[in-house]
């Protein structure tokens, strides 16, 4: 975690004193279940919770020094805790594992993060609806293999990002759901010596759900999907990041991130305006996919359990979400300021002398009795033309004067062929699918 790519409130749940606060809840919550048994005196209970309400400062340097003779987090804060409580603390842990205190710990944090990550996510979706429909109708090229294609609008290219971004958020609503489980079952998941009772508490007071099965620890199966799901999140923040940046080339010129007064672009060359933010958003979506590879290599663990998972969660958990909230928060940011050029998006459509109509005028000449294969080769010899010429010549021009063309299509119908709205007609049928019908509207703007 570096502080430059990292928000607050994401920090603060990988915090220790977070960490061992929720530590804390779950011993407390499994001593009062414990107790409700008989297992454990209730005045124990009674003693943790009673000392938990004067709001202990959790004196992590004390904890930490424990560990450093012990050699174990877990036993190192339950011993600090005792030190703090009394003789009532002796029935902490009764019949637990570390491992359901860690891992339960993991699943709360891992809950909360994601929770801060569909805010993050229905702000960014937010703005780019808001630019969608501002450019709902604003004629923009379409590109593919990064040569020209055919008309879009600049609203249809945030549309498609709008709706990957929905897919991603319900992704992660899934992936919460799937990694919010509590495992308190003892050494092997047997329970042993712990009631599923307790385990069953403790999961409805931590906002959990119940691990159907577990060994000595939560399957890394759950946590494998979890980071899947930010490395996908992470992807198409990359996606939207890599448009921009193409769109901001000079030779394209279509959209540029925001140039705040007095930044520099350069060192060197005071005439610079570089897509900073969004080449940093691919960097970021790298770090975030970087954590997927050994979340998925956590899954097979040896038996009931070895550790060999626990050094890369206590890494990719903060890293991961901390830097997937700043890419998030950071390109909301980006979409809300982008500054969109319609004018030089004009421009590069009508730069090709009109070979984006080409499609067209080869179906209308099928339909009007050419072979697919003639009309084809007709079409073409006149476009490579156009393309040669570099935009010196016009596509329409040179049809028009071709004999073959002009058997069969006469100069209205060509001149319908090269008309613009012609590739926005369902522009409102795409809209109010990807937003709702609320979306739709009737002509081009």
């Amino acid at each position: 975690m570096i502080q430059r790519y990292s928000r607050p409130a994401m920090v603060a749940i990988w915090a220790p004193e977070t960490r061992f606060a929720i530590w804390f809840e779950i011993e407390a919550h499994a001593t009062d279940a414990l107790a409700k048994l008989g297992v454990v005196p209730q005045s124990a209970a009674d003693a943790l919770w009673r000392w938990w309400a004067t709001k202990p400062a959790i004196d992590v340097a004390a904890i930490d020094a424990i560990e450093a003779v012990t050699k174990h987090d877990v036993i190192a804060f339950l011993t600090w805790v005792a030190e703090q409580v009394g003789e009532e603390a002796r029935f902490m842990h009764q019949g637990m594992t570390s491992s359901d205190v860690l891992d339960t710990c993991l699943s709360v944090q891992l809950a909360r993060a994601s929770d801060i990550l569909l805010a993050d996510m229905d702000a960014l979706l937010a703005a780019i609806r808001t630019r969608a429909m501002e450019h709902k109708y604003t004629p923009s090229m379409g590109r593919s293999h990064g040569i020209h294609a055919e008309p879009v609008t600049f609203g249809f290219k945030l549309a498609q990002a709008y709706a990957e971004f929905a897919r991603c958020r319900a992704r992660l609503v899934a992936a919460r759901a799937e990694i919010a489980t509590c495992a308190i079952s003892g050494a092997v998941g047997t329970f042993a010596n712990i009631d599923p009772a307790v385990e069953a508490h403790v999961a409805a007071k931590m906002g959990l759900a119940v691990e159907p099965i577990s060994t000595q620890v939560i399957p890394r199966d759950r946590h494998a999907m979890f980071f899947a799901t930010l490395g996908v999140i992470a992807s198409s923040i990359e996606r939207l990041a890599v448009e921009i940046r193409h769109l901001q080339r000079t030779e394209v010129l279509e959209a540029e991130e925001y140039f705040s007064p007095g930044q520099k672009g350069s060192s060197a060359m005071p005439h610079k305006r570089n897509p900073v933010l969004t080449e940093n958003l691919t960097g970021l979506a790298r770090l975030v996919r970087s954590a997927v590879t050994p979340a998925m290599e956590n899954v097979a663990l040896w038996h009931e359990r070895d550790i060999s998972h626990s050094s890369v969660e206590r890494g990719i958990g903060p890293d991961a979400t901390i830097t997937l909230d700043f890419a998030l928060a950071r390109l909301t940011q980006v979409v809300e300021k982008l500054v969109v050029y319609p004018e030089r998006m004009l421009k590069n459509l009508n730069r090709m002398g009109g070979l984006i109509h080409s499609q067209g005028v080869l179906l209308a000449l099928t339909q009007a009795g050419v072979s697919r294969e003639d009309a084809y080769a007709i079409v073409q010899r006149n476009a490579m033309r156009v393309w040669d010429a570099d935009g010196a010549l016009q596509l329409r021009d040179l049809l028009e004067a071709d004999p073959d063309v002009s058997a069969r299509l006469t100069p209205a119908q060509l001149e319908g062929l090269f008309r613009l709205d012609h590739h926005f007609a369902h522009v409102d049928t795409i809209f109010g699918r990807v937003f709702g019908d609320a979306a739709g509207g009737s002509g081009v703007a």
